[in-house]
């Protein structure tokens, strides 16, 4: 389309066009710069071995040589997938799974409608899934004390039998120095304390690299606006703070979990002996536990994330008195229980079966408050796109604690069939009724599998029938037919997503607090309480017990056996990536102990240099992300400052933002920030296809004309003089080779050749049909000089605002 000169600047006609760029930024699994550039010949020109921008070799020096790229533009690829998937200590993030998982219930709270700010409710529903979070912690270090001091130092190792077959415990044989129960809890702690201290320490390696990256000064040194999106606000992408401070909180709250796990029992000994001094000091320990719990219970309900600004400030007091007095009144635990106590033995069960339930009570009790705190927020601004009515966020948090349940329950059940029969007693009952869920729970499954299979049969046949007619002067053939039907039907199956969420944490919520019930009540496993019932009855409860035991069992050694290849194989470790890639894009705002959010570091470094090349060429860039790569580009240019937004266009293509990200975080992605998206972004293509998984259309149907698509999938239907042999159906992948990918890109980088657009004329609002270039005129470019970014300095900061996040 010849250029059309534009009335206002006709002495700019001449002047040739600024350099154009464009930065790709790939999606999940990664991608090598070599595959993004296509050319086996590429050069790193900023970043470091996790993370860098690449170009080919001969483009090194585009900007000393502008008059080569008329016409086209220069290609960069940020390649971040080693932020994720780097070397073998991410095997270790397997662990912190139900961490991850909870941490996303935070983000997945319904929208707060416009003009109608609910800061209480909001700052209540942080608060609600901060606790969960510390349940989970709670939970992990209840199961490890479970295996170490319950089966190992107190039931094993109190019986002859069990420390017989095993030499290396015949150190702590009763009659033995170690042979002391309460030398033997104190011997054994260390192992749970030891996994607290790991934690800590990957959770504060990686916030070094992660969340204390620095913002453009430009950026940071600004507020909020008032009714700006949440993703474009100064310190949504500096999490420094509230993981420092929730990293001291769970800390010693892990800590002080050991301690009272060693204490109680100790402390119930000498009050049931009547020695006054010990008796006293057990007390006295106790009362600081209690004093300890209520210090971190504090932390974690004092406060959630500062997003106005990037708060540069951490809570001295709490990141480093906080752990240090507990892990001071866990060493008093220890000297307090290897004191000597002779004649005393061990015998039945470490008194912990009610901290279980009380763990697995709160968790119910927080999640339906958090459910009734989501179900007001969404009446308030009922959007039909947004999954599960608003109750996506206390879906995500009951399938956390379900990981979370059945990954203790997994640990303690495999450590005492280990342990063989020796041992004289079980884990906790009620980790043999979590077991029992499970069957249930997968039938449940299995059938609304089974009906969604079904629909999708019939959705197939009725697509295919149509499929040719779309091909115009194609001959119909019915196995092409229902091959690319198959594609388009598997990609919708992603819209039933919610459904399958609904059920299953519904059902589990359900059977989870039967499951307490009958623990509490029988105080027996399911297939011993149910004796003497209705024979069907008791041979459901036996089979559920049994199968559920064997599942958690084989869920456990795939788990390690995942873990271990993951940890050998850097293949695998790409694939287990995958579960970071989409799982960790959100700050820690919930869990400190959850993979570290790797769009802080991609955010920033997606933003630094699209100001900084913008600001020292004054050309024209365009941020062309696929999948996962399309969320971090839309995250950047968010953070843009506005006189560098204007420089920039976006192409997204095989895009989840409105498909996934749009309901599952409406808050971030609703129909609402979407449009604002739009509204701050000059020029917004988007590519998607119908038999595409994860992309689709990013704005609503009633908005501006962003979106194009569907794209023909495959290009051709038989076999054409252009395309002599059949054409794959591409689905999510391979959309720079489509045509339309080119077109899009050189037509935005026209647009930006121009003078500013209007407000209501952007690209993409102007009526023009989907894939056609919109008209440029010729000048030079607006913001040539404008200054780097300089780099922020830490300094004092004042108070927190009200929580916008909470």
């Amino acid at each position: 389309m010849p250029d059309i000169p534009h009335p206002i600047a006709p002495q700019l006609q001449a002047a040739p066009r600024p350099l154009g760029l464009e930065l790709r930024v790939h999606g999940v699994h990664g991608a090598s710069p070599e595959r993004l550039l296509d050319d086996p010949r590429t050069v790193r020109v900023t970043g470091d071995a996790t993370a860098a921008v690449f170009r080919r070799t001969a483009d090194a020096d585009a900007e000393a040589h502008p008059e080569r790229y008329a016409g086209r533009p220069v290609v960069e690829a940020y390649c971040w997938s080693r932020l994720t998937s780097g070397n073998g200590s991410r095997a270790l993030w397997l662990l912190l799974l139900p961490f991850m998982v909870v941490n996303l219930a935070h983000w997945a709270r319904p929208a707060v409608p416009d003009g109608l700010p609910q800061p209480r409710a909001v700052r209540t529903y942080g608060l609600l899934v901060r606790i969960i979070a510390l349940s989970l912690t709670l939970l992990l270090i209840a199961a490890a004390c479970e295996v170490a001091l319950d089966l190992l130092a107190w039931q094993c190792a109190g019986s002859h039998p069990c420390t017989r077959s095993r030499p290396w415990l015949h150190f702590a044989e009763p009659g033995r120095w170690w042979g002391q129960p309460g030398r033997r809890l104190a011997l054994a702690a260390l192992v749970p304390a030891a996994l607290t201290g790991l934690l800590w320490f990957l959770s504060n390696r990686t916030w070094s690299a992660y969340e204390s990256q620095t913002p453009p000064a430009d950026h940071e040194n600004g507020t909020a606006a008032p009714g700006a999106p949440a993703l474009g606000r100064p310190g949504f992408w500096y999490g420094r703070r509230i993981v420092a401070r929730l990293r001291a909180a769970h800390t010693a709250a892990g800590l002080l979990t050991v301690a009272a796990a060693v204490a109680v029992p100790v402390a119930r000994r000498d009050a049931a002996a009547g020695t006054a001094v010990l008796e006293s000091a057990g007390w006295a320990l106790e009362a600081l536990l209690v004093a300890g719990a209520a210090a971190v219970a504090w932390v974690v309900c004092r406060r959630g994330r500062t997003e106005a600004r990037a708060d540069h400030r951490l809570d001295r007091a709490a990141t480093t008195l906080l752990p240090g007095a507990a892990l001071a009144l866990l060493t008093a635990v220890l000297v307090y229980a290897c004191w000597s106590r002779p004649g005393w033995t061990s015998s039945g069960r470490l008194p912990g079966d009610f901290a279980f339930g009380l763990l697995m009570l709160g968790q119910g009790c927080c999640i339906v408050a958090l459910a009734a705190v989501a179900r007001s927020l969404y009446r308030r601004a009922p959007d039909p796109a947004t999954a599960l009515r608003g109750l996506g966020g206390p879906a995500v948090a009951v399938l956390a604690c379900a990981l979370g349940g059945v990954m203790s329950g997994g640990v303690a059940g495999r450590f005492a069939d280990w342990l063989g029969d020796e041992a004289p007693a079980e884990p906790p009952v009620l980790l043999a009724w979590q077991a029992a869920v499970l069957p249930p729970v997968l039938l449940a499954l299995a059938c609304l599998a089974v009906l969604h299979a079904a629909r999708a049969a019939r959705t197939r046949r009725r697509i295919a029938a149509g499929v040719a007619a779309e091909y115009p002067g194609s001959v119909p053939d019915g196995d092409r037919s229902r091959r690319i039907a198959g594609a388009r039907t598997a990609a919708a199956l992603t819209d039933s997503a919610p459904r399958f969420a609904a059920a299953l944490s519904g059902i589990t919520l359900v059977l989870g607090a039967g499951a307490l019930a009958g623990a509490w009540l029988t105080g027996q496993v399911p297939g011993e309480a149910a004796h003497g019932a209705h024979p069907l009855l008791e041979a459901a409860a036996r089979a559920a017990q049994d199968a559920g035991s064997w599942l958690v069992g084989l869920g456990f050694l795939l788990f390690v056996t995942w873990g271990r290849r993951a940890y050998r194989d850097p293949a695998a470790r790409r694939t287990v990536g995958v579960l970071w890639d989409v799982g960790t894009f959100w700050p820690r705002a919930a869990h400190p102990f959850a993979p570290p959010c790797y769009a802080e570091r991609a955010v920033p470094d997606l933003t630094w240099r699209m100001t900084a090349w913008t600001g020292r060429t004054g050309g024209r860039l365009v941020i062309s992300g696929h999948s996962q790569g399309s969320v971090l580009a839309a995250a950047a240019v968010w953070q843009l400052p506005p006189h560098v937004r204007h420089r920039v266009a976006l192409l997204t293509y095989g895009s989840p933002l409105r498909r996934l990200y749009g309901r599952w975080f409406p808050a971030y992605f609703g129909s609402g920030p979407l449009l604002s998206l739009h509204r701050d972004v000059d020029c917004w293509r988007n590519l998607w296809r119908a038999t595409d998984p994860i992309g689709g259309p990013v704005v609503p149907e009633a908005g501006p004309a962003v979106d194009r698509g569907p794209l023909p999938d495959p290009v051709a239907y038989g076999r054409t003089e252009q395309q002599p042999l059949p054409a794959p159906v591409l689905g999510h992948s391979d959309y720079q080779d489509d045509p339309a990918f080119a077109a899009e890109r050189d037509a935005l980088l026209a647009r930006l050749s121009g003078p500013r657009p209007l407000p209501d004329d952007r690209c993409g609002a102007d009526g023009a049909p989907p894939g056609a270039a919109p008209a440029a005129a010729s000048g030079t470019g607006a913001g040539a000089g404008l200054p780097a970014p300089r780099l922020s300095r830490e300094r004092a900061e004042p108070g927190d605002p009200p929580g916008t996040a909470g």
